[in-house]
């Protein structure tokens, strides 16, 4: 059987794909995530998510497959990434707070040293319930906007501010996991199940 390659640091994803039982191995890039402001969130994901897989394709030398993904948050025309520091997080949360936005995930499956690839993406929307200032600096205070697209996780208690979703959880979390069982089975053979 072929090797898989997680091209991420993300724990949320190694879990998820742990789930399924697939072996994997985890390498991660090393390509800085810059996000263009001006770009579409959907061209923003899938390029950051193909940066990543062939940034790692270039670290292994047999044909193994290659899962990379990248998540963003999407709110009236502006893409938002993961913040820098607790100040931005703070502003991230009151301008989600009562708001309904978009999460979008890049996946790109590549089988190294080959032309095989495929790059997607897929939306999911999030109501955020109205946060007052003490939700937020609880929040802040430990800390779990670290690392998070949007500056918070609803796999964790982020989920407190989630009203409703529209589409997949798992999305939201960092890997659409039935877009990603499509796309294995489809285009390289391989099922999570």
């Amino acid at each position: 059987m072929e090797k898989i390659i997680l091209a991420s640091s993300s724990s949320r994803r190694r879990n998820m794909l742990k789930k399924y039982n697939m072996f994997f191995d985890t390498i991660v890039s090393d390509i800085a995530e810059n996000i263009n402001e001006n770009k579409f969130p959907e061209a923003t994901v899938m390029s950051l998510a193909f940066q990543k897989a062939i940034d790692v394709s270039k670290k292994i030398d047999s044909n193994n497959i290659i899962i990379a993904a990248d998540t963003i948050v999407y709110l009236n025309g502006e893409i938002i990434g993961k913040p820098k520091n607790e100040v931005e997080a703070k502003e991230i949360l009151k301008k989600l707070s009562g708001q309904t936005h978009s999460v979008y995930t890049g996946i790109a499956i590549i089988r190294a040293n080959t032309n095989e690839k495929i790059v997607d993406y897929y939306k999911t929307e999030v109501k955020f319930r109205k946060l007052d200032d003490e939700m937020i600096e609880k929040y802040i205070s430990i800390s779990e906007y670290v690392d998070k697209a949007g500056g918070y996780g609803i796999q964790d208690k982020g989920e407190l501010f989630v009203e409703s979703i529209n589409g997949s959880y798992s999305n939201v979390v960092g890997l659409p996991i039935v877009k990603l069982d499509v796309l294995l089975k489809k285009y390289f053979q391989i099922s999570l199940m």
